[in-house]
Parts: structure tokens; sequence; C-alpha cells
């Protein structure tokens, strides 16, 4: 007769260990080296959150439909038959193809699931509920796992899908974007995409951390209208607690002056001019320490008010040299300024601080240093065929 133990390993075998889970070498070391996240999200928002959580260390399988995640194929540009689209958020994750309307397939998931500490998805309500991937589903195969859900309109509108532009667009920012008078402008980057996936990973690392607490896992939802009207800020209270209505106006700020894109006698410069004590340096190096006294600039509510002739003054004086010219002695002078650059000009100027290649694939990192090491890139983004990618060394 056997022991108690024994029964016990009949009644419930250990549960098999997938290779996927295996950790890449690379993130030994780093934050969330350990942590298995499986990414079953596609396009940006959630692929996102799960690449800076690899970022930190954790091992994350992605998983992509039997055509693949749908920004393969958003190009041009292309890059070895995949859109650089693609690349944006898909480092350091392994790949499996699976096709999640066959059940066989739907038990391949369900066995990665029962060791994963962390699940990303972005899939409609009825999608969800279609794959048995609901966080009380989850919750029945992995008590202890973290059920991420990036939608388009959350929970008031689980059904409806959302991409970026929509989400700028109802969430307020392109009212906001633009030039006065001009017709509503987005911003020029997914910015509601990115920011969902960062207040997602950022819930996961917390929830992570009260799992060790608490010893169970937790509901994560974030929404990309949500996270454009949580990135109104300023311009939020503005509206909240001073009953403005904000407006688009170019490259001013609604709330500081100076603070925008100013001509010079060739090329313009951005000038950031925040405090008082700024604004008075400023205009000692422009020659006109007057203006700092004048009455209609000497605070910066008085200067926000009379913003055009306060524009008029300073580009006559800036007109008597070129751009490059003041950045130099503005800086000298403590005064926040910068030329506008190119993206071309960014990457000639920090690509050999923030680039690093990777499987043949140039990766601009995250742009966190921990003790002192910006998180280079260990794996480059999943293959773009084959049913399933093998752990490195397997």
């Amino acid at each position: 007769m056997g022991s108690g133990a024994d029964d016990d390993l009949r009644a419930n075998p250990p549960l098999e260990f997938d290779p996927l889970w295996e950790p890449p070498p690379g993130a030994a070391g780093r934050p969330l080296s350990g942590v298995r996240v499986l990414d079953v999200s596609r396009v940006l928002a959630g692929p996102y959150c799960a690449m800076l959580l690899a970022d930190l260390g954790a091992t994350v399988v992605k998983v992509e439909g039997p055509q693949g995640d749908e920004t393969r194929r958003w190009g041009p540009p292309f890059h070895n038959g995949t859109a650089t689209y693609f690349y944006t958020a898909n480092r350091n994750k392994r790949g499996l193809r699976l096709d999640l309307s066959f059940p066989s397939d739907r038990e391949r998931l369900q066995r990665l699931l029962r060791h994963a500490d962390v699940l990303v998805h972005n899939f409609t309500a009825h999608v969800l509920t279609r794959f048995h991937l609901t966080y009380d589903e989850v919750a029945a195969i992995n008590p202890s796992c973290i059920h991420c859900g990036i939608s388009g309109f959350g929970a008031e509108d689980p059904d409806r899908p959302g991409f970026d532009l929509v989400a700028q667009a109802m969430g307020g920012l392109m009212s906001i974007t633009g030039s006065p008078g001009g017709p509503p402008t987005k911003v020029g980057v997914p910015i509601s995409d990115l920011a969902a996936g960062l207040f997602s990973a950022l819930a996961v690392s917390a929830c992570l951390r009260d799992r060790e607490r608490r010893g169970s896992g937790a509901q994560v939802e974030v929404s990309l209208l949500d996270s454009v009207v949580a990135l109104l800020s300023n311009q939020a209270m503005a509206h909240l607690a001073g009953g403005v209505e904000p407006t688009p106006l170019g490259n001013d700020h609604p709330q500081v002056a100076p603070y925008g894109l100013y001509l010079t006698r060739r090329g313009s410069i951005v000038i950031a001019a925040g405090t008082d004590g700024q604004f008075a340096a400023l205009c000692r190096e422009l020659g006109a320490p007057e203006l700092a006294v004048d009455p209609r600039f000497a605070s910066n509510p008085a200067r926000v008010s009379h913003l055009p002739e306060l524009r008029l003054r300073l580009e006559a004086l800036l007109a008597e040299a070129d751009a490059d010219a003041w950045q130099l002695r503005l800086e000298g002078a403590g005064i926040p300024c910068g030329m506008v650059h190119s993206v071309a000009e960014v990457f000639a100027e920090v690509g050999a601080r923030l680039v690093r290649t990777v499987d043949g694939i140039p990766q601009s990192m995250a742009p966190i240093r921990l003790n002192g090491e910006y998180l280079a890139p260990f794996l480059g983004p999943p293959a773009a065929s084959g049913p399933a990618a093998a752990p490195p060394g397997s």
C-alpha cells in the first residue's frame, strides 16, 4: 500500500513544464527574471506591455494566430520580409503559432497558462469567451495568474474594437493638437497604444508585488480611451478645476510662456523658459533685460496673457543670429532650449547609446538604466515562419 504522499501524486500529477518557459540567459539578474508572461495580444498596446516586462527580465511567450500578428504586414517599410512595425513591440520574446479555434491548440495554450504568472490579451469580450480565456476561466486553471486585458473602450463597451486614431479622437487629444484654427490633428506616434502598454506594465508589476502578500492573482483592465483621457493631464485639470475649454495652440503651452517654437535668422529653436528666473536670463542673453520687468511680461500669468506681443518681441531679437548659434548661447546661460531634429538626426546622435542590434534587427532600447546600464535586448522578435519557436539552444 502506497504512502499518503504517493496517493496525492497519483490524484494530482505534477503539471508538465513547457520548455518555452525556460528563462532566457540574457534575462538573468533583471528585476522580473523568473516571471512568466503569456502574451496572446496583437498589434501594439498588449505586445508593448509584454515587451516592457521582457526588457525587465520576464520570460515572455508570444502566441500568434496561423497568419501571424497583423503588424507583420503593416508596411512598407519591410525588413527581411516582415514589416518593421512588428519589431516595435516584440523583442525579447519566444514565439508560438496556435489556432485557438481548434480544441487541441487551446489545450496547448492552457498547458502554458498553468505555469504563467501573467496573461496579456487584447481580445474583445465575445472572442475572449469563445477562447475560454475570461478572468474566471483563467483563475480556475491558475489562481495565481494575473489577467491583464487591454481593450479599446473598457468594460463599458467590451465588444467595440479600437485603434489608436479613434482613441485619440474620442479621448480629446486631437482637439488640443495642431495649429489654432486648423483641423484636429493626431500625435505622430500611436500614443494611446503606447500609454496603455505602459499603464498595463506598471499595473502588472504592482500586482506581482501584491501577489506576494495575498497569494492570488488579479484582474487588470486598461483601455486605449481611458489612457488618452489620463494623458490630458494639465489640460484636463484646466477644464475640471479651472473651467477652461482647451484649444489647439500649435507649439505653444497653454499655461507657460515663453514655451514654444521660435524663428531665428536661419532655422527655428524651441525655448522653454519655465521660470521667471529663466525668462530674466533669456532677456539678458537677447540683449533686452528690460523685458523681464515690463509689467506685461514680468510674471508667467502676464506672459501667457500677452503671448502674441511677447512672441513678436522675442523673434525680432532672435532674428539677429542663426538657430544653432542661439542654442549654444542660451544653453551656456542655463536656459532650456533645443533645435528640432529629424528622426535620422536623432539616431545619428544617440544611436550608439540607445540602439542595439540583436539577431540582425536594430532595436531602440527602453529608456531605463538599472545600476548604470541600459536594458540591452537579448532576443530578436519571433521569426515569421514555423509553427513554434523552440527555446534557444534546445
